[in-house]
């Protein structure tokens, strides 16, 4: 009895907590401060679009995302997630590529972006301007 408690709240910690949300993109980027992000984010969304060719859609809060995909663990985790999109950070603009930057080409074109770093699957730039 105890191990099927620990599973369940094992599986429990592990729900993903962004999700796809209702809440409209031009609504959540008007709703930002005016400043070089929020700008930035005007700039983004119709680019997205255009170049995906999604509909952009919320992610939890702050991710405006474009796609989606269904993943699984090894662990037997899975769930839903956006194959792309940005989230407008107080410190910086944060753009999202599954399912990395980690391939040959990647590292060449970035090569030559400009001023920025990056996580796993995150890109990260102070402004569009730097890039």
């Amino acid at each position: 009895m105890k191990d099927q408690e620990s599973e369940g709240t094992t599986a429990m910690a592990k729900e993903t907590k962004t999700k796809a949300t209702s809440v409209k993109p031009k609504d959540y980027i008007a709703s930002l401060p005016d400043d070089p992000r929020k700008q930035d984010a005007g700039v983004l969304l119709p680019w997205f679009e255009k170049v995906t060719g999604l509909k952009a859609q919320m992610w939890g809060p702050t991710m405006i995302g474009f796609g989606r995909y269904h993943y699984k663990y090894d662990s037997s985790h899975e769930g839903e997630a956006m194959m792309t999109g940005f989230a407008p950070r107080k410190a910086e603009m944060v753009v999202y590529v599954l399912p990395g930057y980690q391939s040959d080409a990647m590292r060449a074109n970035l090569a030559r972006l400009g001023k920025h770093k990056l996580g796993k699957s995150c890109l990260y730039v102070k402004r569009l301007a730097d890039i």
